[in-house]
């Protein structure tokens, strides 16, 4: 994949699903994720604000899906976050990536090209 983070112009994924986890990464119990952020689903699991049902948008997701995009807690984001990777990131096709892309209009993204190995010559 090139430097360039495909997520920064994208932003799909923070507006397709809902972004669950174990409540223990809310910052009132040591975790990163601020308790403001969070809504209560189950007793033991939360939701991003904005993602606990659809359409959903995480509260956190600054700009426009597809255009430009930021998210407000970056360092301070859940597991599901930090764990989700666009598709071909590390080589990696990430059907889920699709499905959000697609739910917006967006093209799936490519697997970058690889240079042709040419043999060596043997002299």
């Amino acid at each position: 994949m090139s430097n360039a983070n495909p997520c920064l112009t994208c932003g799909a994924c923070c507006a397709h699903f809902r972004v669950s986890f174990y409540w223990g990464e809310c910052q009132s119990v040591g975790g990163l994720v601020p308790d403001d952020q969070v809504v209560l689903i189950t007793p033991h699991r939360v939701a991003m604000r904005g993602t606990e049902a659809k359409p959903a948008r995480c509260v956190a997701l600054l700009g426009d899906v597809g255009q430009g995009t930021r998210c407000t807690m970056y360092e301070q984001r859940s597991s599901p976050c930090r764990d989700f990777e666009a598709s071909w990131a590390n080589g990696e096709h990430n059907p889920r990536c699709d499905d959000a892309r697609r739910a917006h209009g967006l093209p799936p993204l490519m697997p970058p090209v690889q240079p042709s190995v040419s043999p060596e010559r043997v002299a």
